[in-house]
């Protein structure tokens, strides 16, 4: 999982994939740091084409402010360009997969 240092990365990635997965977290945050490997274990097998990428709230305060992060974690994932699925605080990674399916199901029919 790559992490990000500015909004321009974030926008040109958003315009070069097709399907962009980004976890808001932070370096005190307990549960940011849990499902952060896990995340990456289980979607980059599943999803090869997704790219994941990682901003620190406690760095990047301006960047998670201008995409609406005010708790974390967070996961928002675009698809061409697009938010289509947003996860905040307590969620399903099971949940988030079959939504990420879900919508890939749609894309290539």
């Amino acid at each position: 999982m790559n992490q990000l240092e500015n909004q321009q990365q974030l926008d040109a990635l958003k315009v070069e994939k097709d399907v962009v997965l980004v976890l808001f977290g932070g370096a005190n945050c307990g549960v940011c740091q849990t499902i952060k490997p896990q995340i990456y274990d289980k979607f980059s097998q599943k999803f090869p084409d997704l790219e994941m990428i990682y901003i620190d709230c406690e760095q990047l305060q301006e960047v998670c402010a201008q995409h609406g992060v005010f708790s974390l974690p967070v996961v928002q994932v675009f698809f061409m360009g697009q938010k289509f699925i947003e996860e905040v605080r307590g969620f399903s990674l099971l949940d988030l997969q079959h939504q990420i399916e879900k919508v890939l199901t749609k894309m290539q029919a």
